[in-house]
């Protein structure tokens, strides 16, 4: 069963390259990029079993992205009782979010998009 559109829209966001839209149009579009164009087709024609590998990826990804913004409930507190609260802990959880999508970069065989620190994928072809 192929990836579905929600799918392919985490994982594109997840090796940080910008939204697809609805198609591809102008120089906007994935055909103009080789980067993004890798992983569009990479992503269109994977085996089932890659596919399981990859739905993997983003249920973890999911639970660590989703655990960035709860470590806001508690940055009112230092300690509480003998709890203290981790001053690293929003970094840490932040590289440890982006070292699993650097991973599913790695998977997929395409370079980490810009939101992800990587090189644009603008090159012209």
């Amino acid at each position: 069963m192929a990836l579905n559109d929600a799918e392919r829209t985490d994982i594109r966001r997840h090796c940080g390259y910008p939204s697809y839209g609805s198609g591809a149009e102008g120089f906007q579009g994935w055909r103009f990029h080789q980067a993004y164009g890798l992983l569009e087709f990479r992503m269109m024609r994977m085996s089932g079993a890659e596919e399981a590998v990859a739905r993997q990826y983003l249920a973890t990804l999911a639970t660590l992205e989703q655990a960035v913004p709860e470590v806001g409930a508690m940055l009112d507190t230092e300690q509480a009782a003998v709890w203290k609260r981790n001053p690293r802990e929003l970094r840490e959880r932040i590289a440890l979010f982006d070292d699993w999508r650097r991973r599913l970069c790695g998977f997929l065989g395409v370079p980490p998009g810009p939101a992800l620190g990587g090189r644009s994928p603008v090159a012209v072809v």
